[in-house]
C-alpha cells in the first residue's frame, strides 16, 4: 500500500519534528527558532553558535521546516544567505509569535515572587489616589510588589485571581471580606493659569473664559451631574468624556473647568498642577470599600496591604 502513496507519513524514528505539511499542523517551536535565528543573522553558523548547536543541526532544521512549507525559505550569496519571498513573510509572522511568547513569559515570572498582590480598581483612582503613595508602600512593606489592574467595576472576583478589589460597593460574597474605606467628593477645577484668570473676575464673567470639560452622565453621581448640567447653558461644552482620567488630563491641559471626583485629583491638586475653584461647590459622592478573600489568602503580604490601605484611606480623611 505504501507504493501507491504519493504523501508518506513521517517516520517513526524521526519524531514529530519531520515535517509533512498536514493541514492544520503546526512545524514544531525548535525548527522555527533555528529559522528565525538564521534569518536574523543571515549565517547558518552564526545562528547555530547563538543557539548553541551544530550547524549540521540548524541546517536540518532549515530544511524540515522548508519541507514543512513547501518551498526554498533561504538562497546563498557568496558565503552567506538571504532569505526568499516566502522566507521573509514567514520572518516576520515567526518574529512576532516569539516576540509575544517572551512577552508572556516574562509576564508569567512576576507571579513567582512572594511579595506579588493583586489589586483592582477604578484606572482613575488608582492614578489619581494610590500612585502617589506607591513610595510610602515602599518604604513601609518593601517586600510587596503590587500589582494594579484597572476594572471599574470587578464584579467576578471569586473566579479571578484577585488579592484586593477596590469598589464602589461592598462585594458582599461568601468567603469574602469588606471594609468600608474612602468616601470621595466631587470638585470643580482648572489649571492654574485659568483658575487665576478666573478669580480675578466675577463668578457670572466666568463663562467668557472657559468651558466645562463634562463626563458622560453615567460616570457621576446625580448631585455632581446637576451642578454641570446647571451651568451647562452658560458655559457651554469645551468636550465630552468616558472616563475620569481623559477629563483630568484635559483640565491639566487648560482645556476648561472641570467636576472631578477628589480621588482623581488629589496628586494633582497636592502638586500644584490643578487648583480647586473657590465659589464653586465641593458634592458628594461614593463611598468606596475594600474586599478581600477572608481565608485562603494567597501571601501574608496581602494581608498587610490590605492592612496598609486602611490605614493610608483614615489618614486621608
Amino acid at each position: 500500500m505504501d507504493s501507491n502513496n504519493h504523501h508518506k507519513g513521517p517516520k517513526a524514528d524521526e519524531g514529530e519534528d519531520q515535517a509533512t505539511g498536514a493541514a492544520g499542523r503546526l512545524p514544531s517551536l525548535r525548527l522555527l527558532a533555528g529559522f528565525e535565528a538564521a534569518a536574523r543573522l543571515g549565517s547558518v553558523s552564526r545562528a547555530a553558535e547563538a543557539l548553541h548547536l551544530s550547524q549540521s543541526a540548524v541546517s536540518h532544521q532549515i530544511q524540515q521546516l522548508e519541507a514543512f512549507v513547501g518551498q526554498p525559505l533561504f538562497q546563498r550569496v557568496g558565503r552567506g544567505i538571504e532569505l526568499t519571498f516566502a522566507g521573509e513573510m514567514l520572518q516576520q509572522s515567526v518574529r512576532r509569535a516569539l516576540d509575544t511568547l517572551r512577552r508572556g513569559l516574562d509576564r508569567i515570572a512576576v507571579y513567582t515572587d512572594p511579595g506579588l498582590v493583586v489589586l483592582v480598581g477604578p484606572a482613575f483612582l488608582l492614578h489619581g489616589w494610590l500612585q502617589g503613595r506607591l513610595d510610602r508602600l515602599r518604604a513601609a512593606h518593601p517586600d510587596i510588589v503590587p500589582l494594579l489592574s484597572t476594572d471599574e467595576e470587578p464584579g467576578q472576583a471569586d473566579e479571578i485571581d484577585v488579592d484586593i478589589v477596590i469598589g464602589r460597593q461592598a462585594l458582599a460574597m461568601a468567603g469574602w471580606e469588606d471594609a468600608a474605606w474612602l468616601r470621595e467628593d466631587w470638585r470643580f477645577v482648572a489649571a492654574p493659569a485659568l483658575a487665576e484668570e478666573l478669580a480675578a473676575l466675577p463668578a457670572e464673567r466666568h463663562p467668557r473664559l472657559a468651558r466645562l470639560i463634562c463626563l458622560e452622565k453615567a460616570r457621576m453621581p446625580e448631585p455632581a451631574e446637576a451642578a454641570v448640567q446647571a451651568l451647562l447653558p452658560r458655559f457651554g461644552v469645551a468636550a465630552v468624556y468616558d472616563a475620569p482620567q481623559l477629563a483630568l488630563d484635559a483640565a491639566l491641559r487648560g482645556h476648561g473647568i472641570a467636576c472631578l471626583p477628589s480621588l482623581a485629583l488629589e496628586e494633582a491638586l497636592a502638586n500644584g498642577r490643578l487648583r480647586e475653584l473657590a465659589g464653586y461647590p465641593r458634592l458628594p459622592g461614593a463611598q468606596w470599600w475594600l474586599s478581600r478573600p477572608r481565608d485562603g489568602l494567597r501571601s501574608e503580604a496581602m494581608a498587610r496591604m490590605f492592612d496598609w490601605l486602611r490605614e493610608e484611606g483614615a489618614a486621608a480623611d
